[in-house]
């Protein structure tokens, strides 16, 4: 799917139960909120000056304990965990309901019903998906192996190839076929690559893992043990062509457009118009991210044994499928991507997964169901009155910068006015009508509704951009930027405290989903972002001067993260430019929008002791407060283009003059930053 900037990490996917907060947009008879800022979570023995992050959450931090279950705990997961209630909340009442076949209630009632039907799934083992075994195993040479995995991804068997219809990032109003890397099933080349004491005790644990498969599927264990040797070397060899996190993030480098006569002689050993039939695409020309991958993999697919592609296209299903089968596949997926990759000590609750999943698949009718519930229109209103007024700051400090030219700056000007702004739920919503849902057949919805996203998607080539389409679902904690339609995004979920609240002071507000709405318009000028106008096409609009006054001045964003450590492990301050960027950004235009209100005014009007632009950045640290597993983290450190929490907080805080007034910081504190040394773009 295309690349999307967005607010917070993906990683942020489970939560243990909580309940409701009051000041949500749900219908809760909760009384409403009336304190806004966890003082006893704070720190005090901890100099505002020494480390922001500490001193707004400190305590919090030292007495939190993570859930057995969860990856990290704070405020984004008891927020993400709020929604999850009221999403199985829903989904058990359309469940019980005798709702009309092929209603919304139906679909989302029936999928829900089916995955939490444990009983059936564990009488039925892997029998779901042997028939896909039986077509691999049917594979008798190279041509077939591009057979299988051609045809194979309309149903969701993606593991070889990463395919999607989009714009095209130079012509946006023009659908394209995109092609990126794929195969492997760690989280990036350096799992495959690197060598020391971490990365191999990871490799070892995903033998493990790969072996574990095998034997569930009637291997015995020296079989087992032949298939994951060479399933890894292959994964190895495919990992080297692999761009890196850091590659992937220059949209140019990785904007290559080939006529399919063309690619063909690159890749001779696939039929390119073939493998487009079979995926449903009809077209002359495509958009190949990383090239070196599809070349690699051609050479692959000839070089080594079809008996070793059969092995890997094996694991590929059985993995992909892990989560839907019995207890035994489950146990196993989550052993190695649950507790060694992410340090989680227990499984998710059944509940909870299914809620995704049901999320995932069925999005928009479950999104319906929650926005007529969960969302109040005068939310939507509010919201959209904080985004303008941001975007009216954020004009005037564009047109206020001293390294821009007026030249740039118009147009700058021109990309931020014409922003397409979505807020709460979609004012369309997608049809289903073609997936097929009962309540005993979880594995075959799925492969129903993933057949479906597949064809809708497919269904684009060859007519016009729809930019009322969402990239998320109406409950989602979470917003995000989209260069190609030069939008901002912000769905219902995240609409709640701690990011907003109708009772909340606007130094609160502002702190809070302000600079939410500032991070996401940032994103259209980050590293990124400036590289597309304002129609969306990956298009230089900038002067030679300024465009090297930005690089210059973003080089020392860079060197800024490059500088912050945790761990052992130093932040990858070019992988995290574009999200450092934004928040930096985002909170300055947030500050200054916030001083326009009256209490922005008055700053010497005190609640609970601290004065409104105090209260304005411990609105915005608190937001930041997540406590996270070393495990994670360390992931993150290596594949995540957001900063840990503590330095989203501590990086944009320490360069604004308007912190250090607000508290008083002195020239001697641990973290000052002398004013000619401070950074920042916007």
């Amino acid at each position: 799917m295309k690349r999307k900037l967005k607010l917070i990490v993906p990683v942020l996917l489970a939560a243990a139960a909580c309940q409701n907060k009051s000041g949500s947009t749900s219908d809760s008879d909760v009384p409403a909120r009336t304190t806004f800022l966890d003082v006893a979570g704070m720190d005090t023995t901890v100099a505002p000056g020494d480390n922001f992050f500490l001193y707004a959450s400190g305590k919090w931090l030292e007495k939190t304990v993570i859930p057995k279950t969860e990856t990290g705990w704070g405020s984004f997961y008891t927020l993400y965990n709020d929604n999850l209630k009221n999403l199985e909340t829903i989904l058990k009442d359309a469940a019980a309901e005798k709702a009309s076949p092929g209603s919304v209630s139906q679909k989302v009632g029936d999928f829900y019903a089916s995955g939490m039907d444990t009983v059936t799934i564990e009488k039925l083992g892997y029998d779901p998906i042997k028939l896909l075994l039986a077509k691999i195993d049917g594979i008798r040479n190279p041509q077939d192996i591009i057979n299988f995995v051609s045809s194979g991804y309309p149903e969701g068997h993606t593991g070889l190839l990463s395919f999607y219809v989009g714009p095209d990032d130079k012509i946006s109003t023009k659908n394209a076929a995109h092609f990126g890397q794929a195969g492997l099933v760690l989280p990036d080349r350096s799992y495959y690559l690197d060598n020391d004491d971490k990365a191999k005790k990871i490799r070892e644990a995903y033998k493990k893992y790969i072996t574990t498969l095998f034997t569930l599927t009637g291997s015995t264990a020296a079989e087992a043990g032949t298939y994951t040797k060479n399933i890894l070397e292959l994964e190895t060899s495919l990992a080297k062509s692999h761009s890196t996190p850091v590659e992937l993030r220059d949209p140019q480098k990785n904007y290559n457009k080939f006529a399919v006569d063309d690619l063909q002689k690159r890749t001779p050993g696939m039929n390119w118009r073939d493998v487009l039939n079979k995926l449903l695409i009809k077209t002359d020309t495509v958009l190949v991210g990383q090239p070196k991958y599809y070349e690699t993999l051609n050479a692959l697919i000839r070089s080594q044994p079809v008996e070793v592609w059969k092995q890997k296209l094996r694991f590929d299903a059985i993995n992909s499928s892990a989560n839907a089968l019995s207890k035994g596949f489950r146990t196993a997926r989550f052993e190695f991507f649950g507790r060694t990759l992410s340090g989680q000590q227990a499984q998710t609750e059944r509940w909870k997964t299914i809620v995704n999943s049901t999320d995932n698949n069925l999005g928009e009718l479950l999104g319906q169901l929650y926005a007529e519930k969960h969302f109040k229109p005068e939310a939507k209103k509010r919201m959209l009155e904080l985004v303008n007024n941001l975007q009216k700051v954020y004009k005037s400090r564009i047109e206020r910068l001293d390294w821009m030219s007026p030249e740039t700056k118009k147009r700058a000007i021109d990309k931020l006015e014409a922003f397409l702004k979505k807020i709460g739920y979609p004012d369309k919503w997608k049809k289903y009508d073609d997936v097929k849902v009962a309540r005993d057949t979880y594995y075959a919805n799925l492969q129903s509704a993933r057949k479906h996203g597949y064809k809708e998607m497919a269904d684009k080539m060859g007519k016009p951009i729809d930019r009322t389409e969402w990239g998320m679902t109406p409950p989602t904690v979470n917003a995000y930027y989209n260069p190609s339609y030069n939008e901002i995004v912000f769905p219902a979920g995240i609409l709640q405290f701690p990011f907003f609240d109708f009772n909340a002071d606007d130094a609160i507000n502002y702190g809070a989903i302000g600079a939410v709405i500032g991070h996401e318009m940032t994103h259209g000028f980050d590293d990124q972002g400036r590289q597309y106008d304002k129609d969306g096409n990956l298009k230089d609009w900038w002067t030679t001067a300024d465009a090297a006054k930005f690089k210059e001045k973003a080089d020392k964003v860079v060197k800024l993260y490059d500088s912050f450590k945790l761990y052992d492990q130093h932040v990858n301050g070019s992988l995290t430019l574009g999200e450092n960027l934004a928040d930096i950004g985002g909170l300055n235009i947030a500050y200054e929008a916030f001083k326009l209100t009256k209490q922005g005014k008055e700053n010497d009007k005190k609640i609970d002791g601290f004065t409104p632009d105090q209260r304005f950045f411990l609105g915005f640290a608190q937001v930041w407060r997540i406590k996270t597993r070393e495990e994670t983290m360390r992931v993150r450190l290596k594949t995540d283009p957001h900063s840990p929490e503590m330095f989203r907080v501590n990086g944009p805080v320490y360069n604004m003059e308007a912190f250090y007034k607000a508290f008083n910081v002195p020239p001697t504190a641990k973290m000052y930053v002398k004013p000619a040394d401070r950074v920042g773009v916007w």
